[in-house]
């Protein structure tokens, strides 16, 4: 029987290694593990395990703004999606959450480690009206990741660009505000930037326990301070309730009760 969902092949771009090297951990597959995820290995796990209990709850906490703000942006009226550093298929995935308020909507998420290729079927099936695409590509080649996403995006109406979780794994040496703005500049007026980073700013006594997992696991991290953090929407203007703690990013909603949180996020529009 044929599938009623639209499938498109996924895409290798800039020539990343799509070999699967169990022998050293992934932010992506550390992450996986965090989210009650089974896609990871061992050396991943034990990264994980070494990181303060309250890891889960952030990347929890985390996911859970990305799901509000990309329905919000759905229900503005946001019909296309970029999504770098998509991580491993966890539902619901972003194509789900936007092409439920909007069936149409067009998705292409972007990822470097060759697992997120594996289960890039998942992230495939889109829904009759809509399309989704997978680029397995690194945020480092901007322009690679850009070109490839317009073979299915139009770049002459707002776009979401979505980067969750990602750019903390960027040291200042790999110009994080640099390829940032590569990305921004290439979205038309209306567009929205969607970002988490984290931060040790609500919890510093886990700042070193946090930094020193990952230097074990040979994973750059570079946590940032709000001040730090707000470079990244220079030129745009945040929706409200501005560049916030995770727990506090509501549109529609009062804030619940407040919980800490090890991510930053914000919305930023493109003017």
């Amino acid at each position: 029987m044929n599938s009623p969902f639209r499938e498109e092949r996924p895409v290798t771009v800039g020539r990343p290694d799509s070999r699967i090297d169990t022998s050293k951990p992934h932010p992506a597959r550390v992450y996986d593990w965090l989210l009650g995820g089974k896609d990871n290995y061992p050396v991943d796990q034990e990264v994980a395990e070494k990181l303060p209990a309250e890891a889960r709850g952030n990347a929890a906490r985390n996911r859970a703004f990305m799901h509000r703000a990309s329905a919000w942006l759905a229900r503005s009226g946001v019909d296309q999606f970029l999504d770098i550093g998509t991580g491993i298929p966890t539902e619901p995935n972003l194509h789900q959450v936007v092409q439920t308020v909007v069936p149409g909507a067009r998705v292409v998420y972007a990822d470097n480690d060759p697992i997120v290729l594996r289960h890039a079927e998942a992230l495939l099936i889109s829904s009759p009206e809509g399309a989704t695409d997978y680029i397995h590509a690194d945020v480092r080649q901007p322009e690679a990741i850009l070109e490839r996403a317009a073979e299915l995006l139009d770049f002459d109406r707002p776009i979401a660009l979505s980067l969750i979780a990602l750019l903390h794994f960027l040291p200042d040496d790999q110009d994080p505000y640099g390829i940032t703005r590569t990305l921004v500049d290439a979205l038309p007026s209306g567009s929205f930037l969607v970002l988490s980073h984290g931060t040790a700013d609500q919890h510093p006594e886990l700042r070193e326990k946090t930094e020193t997992a990952y230097r074990k696991g040979a994973i750059p991290l570079r946590m940032r301070t709000r001040g730090e953090v707000e470079p990244f929407f220079e030129g745009l203007d945040l929706v409200e309730p501005g560049l916030v703690f995770a727990t506090e990013w509501y549109r529609e909603a009062p804030a619940p009760v407040q919980e800490r949180s090890g991510f930053y996020v914000g919305v930023g529009r493109v003017r």
